[in-house]
């Protein structure tokens, strides 16, 4: 059954990817999709026998990747209850998104193409969360890094979406490279890359030490410190989340996929299955705790002012997952889990809620272009809704119980940076209420700026650039220009509700939005925890971060509640009852709104550190080096003087007796004054 959850997308991925042009686009989609509805049920199938059921974990041994002396990689599959936890989150969001966006890509030419790299992403993250060693696990970290990079760059004619995938693709490789070091590492200090070797000597190496850069430095604190580098590129964290904004130049249902539930949680279960290397690491979980803490506030004050739909939801991700860093940091390793199990449900559900606004708009993403659709697209509404008190924590929904506790782990916990990641939250939490209500206000309510008629040129102008543009219907000048056309015979915007199989997978997230976490909060956090992980998490003998958290003053406890009904009443009354009031405080703080508008310009500062001394030096050696040196001086420069010396020699073969008499003459002149100077002795 294992070995099914694992390969049946990988066979979806080899019948739509080789073979999908032939089959056609609705048999690619059917057979995709079915396969992975099939790796669902199993599943949630294999969650509730291993994690909930009284199945112990198990590893089966596929077959033998490669030996190199003390290095054995093994293929294996490793089933216990966090890679459970795992496989029902990738597989129920990946199938849900397969089964959108059968509706959502209806139009598009290149479907078969879509569904085989969203069965492809699938099967990488599968072979990601079921690893037994640090080298399967890199092949699946590296697998989902190629899927996003084609996924993203779908659109492939647009050269924001080719942009961005390279942007993504690059800043994971900074990450990658730290992670690669740290599995150097973790097999330099233990002989071994296989998890319960690793996790056997973890203890002995509390206190060794390694000589680097002529000093002693600890080396679970080093190995650790590397492995979260991987960590913070995959998961955008604080310094490498430039990508994730960015990526959202790909379909709406990849952001979904890969920004909610899957590629970017990978950072936050790599770290939880390593819990036995961080728990003798405590300065690297504090140093953990700082950049989650940080990436929550970051993102949150950028989220404020974002006016495309789906950047908001992408900064809420960002921001989200610091908070489960900042609860793995604590040692709250299940509790990360937890948010990232709930808020695989409500951002999925607001991910592919904005995509139904979205259609509904004819491919406008501008808030500022949208509201008053409350009337015209209820369901979605109501969807988005649910996932948005969801997101803010109202009480007894998925986040209530998940972030919520992560804050009060966070208060309760005596490590170095715990209290900085209390209030960064704290902060953060209100700030996210702010803009997740600012998001629904208005694009739900107030006026309908799309059925103004002093705005319908502009209107019909920018919906038109947008389709376009966007290629979502078309991804060639041909169809872009007929997608252009049909959007002008239309007239005026008219949003209705999208198509049944688009709205079918909302409902199921909003399910889940609204109950897994009063559900499962007793085997994740409570009760039930020995029962639940049944040992697949490690804590050490000194943490006890969940029996502390419930003894926090009642005040602390209360904050995450009164920072959410703050942050929705103001902007109630910003977006509602006083809307001039952004406008007025944009001009009166230009410098701070341009600043967060520009996300504290980090691509700004980024490009100039980085990107322009790495073109200015690619240049230098391409034409200084390559060129300049190189070329003139080696291969091409003594083929240049070759043809230059035969140029001129060849002039000498003139074909006139009396030249060569006269060459004679002075070749024989030439012999005898060498003979008369030099030749006697």
């Amino acid at each position: 059954m294992y070995a099914a959850i694992l390969f049946l997308p990988l066979i979806g991925f080899l019948i739509a990817g080789p073979f999908g042009r032939q089959l056609g686009a609705r048999p690619s989609e059917l057979v995709t999709t079915s396969l992975l509805f099939v790796a669902a049920v199993l599943s949630w199938i294999a969650f509730a026998n291993v994690a909930l059921g009284e199945e112990p974990g198990s590893v089966s041994l596929l077959g033998e990747w490669f030996s190199s002396g003390a290095l054995r990689a093994e293929w294996t599959v490793r089933v216990d209850s966090l890679t459970a936890v795992m496989l029902v989150v990738v597989t129920t969001v990946s199938a849900l998104v397969h089964l959108y966006s059968i509706g959502y890509m209806s139009d598009d030419p290149s479907r078969p193409r879509f569904f085989s790299y969203l069965s492809l992403f699938t099967f990488a993250m599968l072979a990601l969360v079921t690893a037994d060693n640090l080298l399967q696990m890199f092949f699946g970290w590296e697998g989902v890094g190629l899927a996003s990079y084609l996924l993203i760059g779908f659109w492939y004619q647009k050269p924001s979406a080719n942009a961005a995938a390279m942007k993504a693709f690059v800043v994971n490789r900074v990450g990658d490279f730290g992670f690669l070091l740290g599995i150097f590492m973790v097999f330099v200090l233990t002989r071994s890359i296989n998890f319960e070797q690793i996790f056997a000597a973890a203890p002995g190496l509390a206190n060794t030490t390694i000589h680097v850069f002529g000093a002693e430095w600890d080396a679970m604190t080093i190995t650790c410190l590397l492995l979260f580098m991987g960590a913070m590129g995959k998961s955008a964290q604080f310094l490498l989340h430039t990508w994730l904004p960015d990526a959202m130049e790909g379909p709406t249902p990849v952001s979904a996929l890969i920004h909610a539930a899957t590629m970017v949680t990978a950072g936050v279960f790599m770290v939880a299955r390593l819990s036995p290397l961080f728990e003798q690491a405590p300065h690297a979980l504090s140093f953990v705790i700082f950049i989650g803490a940080t990436t929550a506030f970051f993102a949150a004050t950028v989220g404020l002012v974002q006016n495309d739909i789906k950047r908001v939801i992408a900064y809420s991700t960002c921001s989200q997952l610091g908070y489960m860093f900042v609860a793995l940091g604590v040692g709250g390793y299940s509790i990360g889990i937890f948010h990232l199990f709930t808020h695989a449900f409500f951002k999925a559900l607001l991910f592919l809620g904005a995509g139904s606004v979205i259609v509904a708009m004819h491919h406008e993403q501008d808030m500022r272009n949208m509201g008053g659709l409350w009337r015209k697209i209820p369901f979605t509404f109501a969807m988005m809704t649910i996932g948005t008190l969801a997101l803010t924590g109202f009480p007894y929904t998925s986040g209530y119980f998940s972030k919520d506790a992560i804050i009060e782990a966070a208060y309760a916990s005596h490590r170095p940076m715990a209290f900085y990641g209390y209030v960064m939250t704290v902060i953060a939490a209100a700030l996210t209420s702010f803009y997740s209500w600012r998001l629904v206000f208005l694009t739900f309510f107030g006026k309908a700026q799309w059925a103004d008629e002093s705005h319908g040129a502009a209107a019909h102008s920018v919906g038109a650039a947008a389709v376009a543009s966007h290629a979502h219907d078309a991804p060639d000048a041909r169809a872009a220009a007929d997608a252009h056309d049909d959007h002008a015979h239309h007239g005026p915007l008219n949003p209705h509700e999208a198509p049944i199989v688009m709205l079918i997978p909302l409902a199921v997230l909003a399910v889940g939005a609204l109950f897994a976490g009063l559900i499962f909060h007793s085997d994740f956090i409570g009760e039930g925890f020995n029962e639940f992980w049944k040992g697949s998490l490690f804590l050490g003998p000194d943490n006890h971060i969940l029996h502390q958290m419930e003894e926090i003053p009642h005040l602390a406890g209360l904050m995450p509640t009164i920072m959410m009904v703050l942050g929705f009443l103001i902007a109630l009354y910003m977006y509602i009852l006083a809307p001039a009031t952004p406008a007025r405080l944009a001009e009166a703080a230009p410098a701070l709104y341009r600043f967060l508008l520009n996300k504290w310009y980090f691509d700004e500062l980024y490009d100039k550190i980085f990107v322009r001394p790495a073109f200015w030096l690619g240049n230098l050696f391409w034409r200084g080096g390559d060129g300049a040196i190189i070329d003139r001086l080696g291969p091409d420069g003594v083929a240049a003087r070759v043809v230059d010396v035969t140029g001129r020699v060849v002039r000498l073969q003139s074909g006139y007796i009396y030249h060569y008499a006269f060459a004679m003459l002075i070749g024989l002149a030439a012999i005898i004054t060498w003979y008369i100077v030099g030749g006697v002795r």
